[in-house]
């Protein structure tokens, strides 16, 4: 079977027993505080476990695509070291929501291993949990007795807290499991040794296909376990692991899921996968990585220097690095492999295909970003080198190892493998002592205690009623103490609320809670899963009195003014730049509207002005909102609702819409009721964020009324300082005109005087051994200045050493500047020079070994950096 009919036998398998095939949702969570990437299929259901939330469908199959770099589950250093970790993978998985248990679930995963995808029953182990007397646990009979139906004890295992518990956290829903695994070993190999003796010890063919879960507990703050109110069923079988099973496969990486962007590597790099060791290794690293860098993005999440971002970045680079050293790519290459992915995918995760370009771009973009920053680590590594051939040194420190990570992306094993072709070692405990420190401060920055809900009310159903309401009146559900970076915060939930939860760029509501004579702040409002919850400055004296919300009104209606605004720019881009634009990110606050979007190029001063032009023109229009709330996602998209990549929909959604030929899209926000509530609309700038994304800022209402009369003030003042001249372009043309003629002129008369500098220069040298010695004290212009009489006074005199101590508008500068031709007989490195001279005015600075340049503070300091270079030269 090829990996896509697999795929598609396991969801008719379970679709066939009343199964509901849900899509999958993005890889980057954004509602949940608790994870930053979906690393289990069970991510997107978990509020139907915990009882927030009643689940539609009671039986649900699906594939998730999860990323398991980060947190507790982080098989990211295992990945191409063997064959069976990754970081993006499928996660094929069936889900009972308090309707079937064991005893199906058992039955159901043997049959569709051995009678649809025809795995050897005689070649199947599995596990069963032995229990914990800790969180007093008994061992699961249950499982065992179900099993015994259809498969010989002899192959069903105990397995520990490790192995046969799962919880997706420190805390949640969790219960016992039941591992399905499978020996894909020669013959020869099983006569030797059993396969139930491999089991769970990380061998590379006896591995877990299908984990089935049955949670019944939440593991709450204090490490407790309480029953959950329903019995759920969660199982997660591995896409690429089964593929290799049903394929007869020894390594993941053998089956169609991967071969295709093996051979696309291997005819980039000129290498063959399968000959040696470590080549075999980059090339398992390039095609995982690439799975999980192309589909973050089309989720939605770029690479940043932050949070989700980051780790992208970090995927991404790796990749890059295995590249560059192992298969020899020196230039750009990852993003060649998207074009493959996205045919894979069509079926399944469409949005990779439909944004093909933009992920393309983004990964080249970054990658050229990252071999510059490649090649200047190797460069400091030349120079780190010299250091330590000057004192006979052959260590290269943990904190000199850790920079070249911390700074310029090297991995320690990179570090090390340049040093030991250079008869260099590396201090890896140095390294990691280094690499601690950073870990405990940033876990110090990102500390976060947070205290179980403590349930004032029963119930876990809250009622948004912002739509229509600005208050409401209401009881409190629950409510808890979080500590962040040493600042409590208290959060509660209500039954019912006005206040709208940050999501979809827009910014969360503030206000305040009423509570018998207590007035109590509300700081923001954020989601968290479905719930919605109030960051409030106190815990009320009285949780069970009747509680008075009220938003901020006009903290609202500048917010509302901007979301609306956001809809209608989105709609003018796409008419004007064309169908290609499509929503990246936005920020919907008070003050201003920030909207991502994918284009390729700048936009023109023209284009800018069209779409502002077309968005006030749809302001005045004044045409009504038309909200159609909780239709059919099906209806939505026939009425031509725009879905955004990387959103997670459910069955029924929201639609707003401005004008049914002009913007329809799906959102959860908040809006004016008539477009010309907006009052006004100016785009403030248009700059870009990443390849193939650019970024508009604007302001509404109030605030662009504000700044056009702002700008309006700055043009009377120019106006006024130009004595009101009857053309205001053409005097400031003009000035401009002859602001540029005396510029050219001061150069010409600079560089007249450096001219003569020069001269004066080479007529007060000093000629020994067949070496001319230039050292003074001098004053220019600028660095520019500096560094061009350097170099002239390298290519016009042969065999010179020269130290030039500057004065630059009041500030200290050196140049040093030695023939090739001294560096080789004598032995000399600019670099090393200057950096010695450079502490007598307080600076530093480097370069290379015939030219170095270096800055401070201390101005006077240039008379001793002259005395000392004629020191040194005496010597030469």
């Amino acid at each position: 079977m090829t990996s896509r009919e697999i795929r598609k036998k396991f969801l008719n398998f379970f679709e066939e027993r009343q199964h509901k095939i849900v899509p999958s949702a993005p890889m980057v969570i954004k509602d949940d505080p608790t994870l930053m990437f979906t690393n289990a299929g069970m991510n997107q259901f978990k509020d139907y476990f915990l009882g927030n939330k009643v689940a539609e469908a009671t039986r649900v199959a699906d594939t998730q695509k999860c990323l398991r770099v980060s947190g507790k589950h982080n098989d990211l250093e295992e990945v191409g070291h063997d064959t069976y970790h990754h970081t993006m993978f499928e996660m094929l998985g069936n889900w009972s929501f308090g309707d079937y248990f064991k005893k199906e679930s058992i039955a159901w995963s043997w049959e569709l291993l051995t009678e649809v995808f025809n795995l050897p029953k005689e070649r199947l182990y599995v596990t069963v949990f032995e229990g914990d007397e800790k969180d007093n646990i008994p061992f699961d009979q249950e499982a065992f007795d179900f099993w015994k139906a259809h498969i010989d004890e002899s192959r069903i295992l105990k397995g520990d807290k490790k192995d046969n518990f799962w919880e997706m956290g420190d805390t949640g829903p969790c219960g016992p499991a039941s591992e399905i695994h499978v020996d894909l070993r020669d013959e020869a190999d099983i006569e030797k040794i059993p396969g139930k003796d491999l089991v769970n010890n990380d061998h590379p063919l006896v591995v877990e296909i299908w984990n089935l879960v049955f949670i019944q507990f939440n593991r709450k703050a204090d490490s407790s376990l309480v029953p959950l109110p329903a019995k759920h069923i969660d199982t997660g079988m591995g896409f690429e692991r089964i593929c290799m099973a049903v394929q007869n496969k020894k390594s993941n990486y053998d089956t169609d899921v991967f071969t295709p962007l093996l051979d696309e590597v291997a005819k980039i790099s000129g290498k063959k996968y399968g000959e040696l060791s470590k080549t075999d290794i980059a090339f398992r690293v390039i095609v995982d990585h690439i799975r999980a860098i192309s589909l973050s993005i089309s989720d939605g999440q770029l690479p940043s220097n932050n949070k989700a971002g980051y780790v992208i970045r970090r995927i991404l680079r790796r990749a890059v690095r295995y590249g560059y050293t192992f298969l020899d790519l020196k230039d750009p290459f990852l993003y060649k492999l998207v074009p493959i992915l996205a045919q894979q995918f069509e079926d399944v995760f469409p949005e990779l295909k439909a944004q093909q370009e933009l992920v393309e771009k983004v990964i080249k973009e970054e990658e050229t970003a990252f071999l510059r920053t490649l090649e200047n680590g190797l460069k400091r590594l030349e120079s780190i080198k010299s250091e330590l051939s000057s004192s006979n040194n052959k260590l290269i420190s943990g904190d000199v190892a850790f920079e070249l990570y911390d700074t310029y992306g090297f991995p320690l094993d990179l570090t090390a493998l340049i040093a030991k072709e250079n008869g260099l070692e590396v201090d890896e405990k140095g390294f990691e002592q280094e690499m601690t420190k950073q870990k405990d401060r940033s876990k110090s920055a990102a500390k976060m205690e947070t205290g179980d809900w403590q349930i004032v009310n029963e119930g876990s159903d809250v009622e948004f009623i912002g739509y229509d309401e600005v208050k409401s009146t209401s009881k409190i559900l629950r409510y808890r103490t979080v500590k962040n970076k040493n600042k409590e915060q208290i959060q509660l939930v209500l039954n019912k609320t006005p206040f709208y939860a940050e999501s979809g760029g827009q910014i969360g509501d503030t206000g305040i809670l009423k509570v018998g004579d207590e007035t109590i702040k509300v700081l923001d409002t954020k989601k968290e899963n479905d719930l919605i919850v109030h960051f409030v400055n106190k815990v009320p004296s009285n949780l069970a009195a009747e509680v008075q919300a009220e938003i901020d009104e006009d903290r609202r209606r500048r917010i509302v003014y901007n979301h609306s605004a956001t809809h209608l720019l989105h709609a003018a881009l796409r008419e004007v730049l064309g169908d290609h634009v499509q929503q990246k990110g936005s920020l919907v606050s008070e003050k201003l509207l920030r909207f991502d979007f994918s284009h390729f190029s700048k936009m023109t001063d023209a284009e800018i002005l069209k779409v502002e032009r077309r968005v006030n023109e749809k302001i005045r229009e004044n045409i009504p909102q038309q909200e159609d709330r909780n239709i059919p996602i099906a209806e939505a998209k026939d009425k031509g609702a725009m879905a955004l990549f990387g959103e997670k929909y459910g069955d029924f959604v929201r639609v707003i819409t401005f004008d049914p030929n002009y913007s329809v899209e799906l959102c959860g926000g908040v809006h004016v009721p008539a477009t010309g509530n907006i009052g006004q609309f100016k785009i403030t700038t248009e700059t870009s964020v990443a390849a193939g994304i650019r970024r508009i800022e604007a302001v509404t209402g109030e605030r662009a009324e504000e700044y056009i009369l702002d700008q309006e003030d700055v043009l009377n003042q120019v106006n006024a300082l130009l004595k009101n001249p009857k053309d205001l372009a053409q005097a400031v043309e003009q000035l401009m005109k002859e602001r540029n003629e005396l510029q050219k002129a001061l150069e010409k008369e600079q560089s007249k005087q450096a001219g003569q500098l020069k001269d004066e220069l080479v007529k007060d040298s000093e000629k020994r051994d067949d070496i001319t010695f230039i050292i003074n004290k001098i004053t220019l212009p600028n660095a520019d200045a500096l560094k061009k009489l350097s170099f002239e006074l390298k290519n016009e005199i042969d065999n010179l050493f020269a130290v030039l101590a500057c004065n630059v508008d009041g500030k200290p500068q050196i140049s040093v500047v030695i023939s090739e031709s001294l560096v080789e007989a004598k032995d000399l490195n600019a670099g090393k020079i200057i950096r010695d001279l450079a502490k007598n005015i307080q600076g530093g600075g480097g370069g290379q070994a015939f030219f170095a340049t270096a800055g401070g503070k201390k101005l006077e300091g240039l008379s001793d950096v002259v005395d000392q270079a004629k020191i040194l030269a005496a010597g030469i």
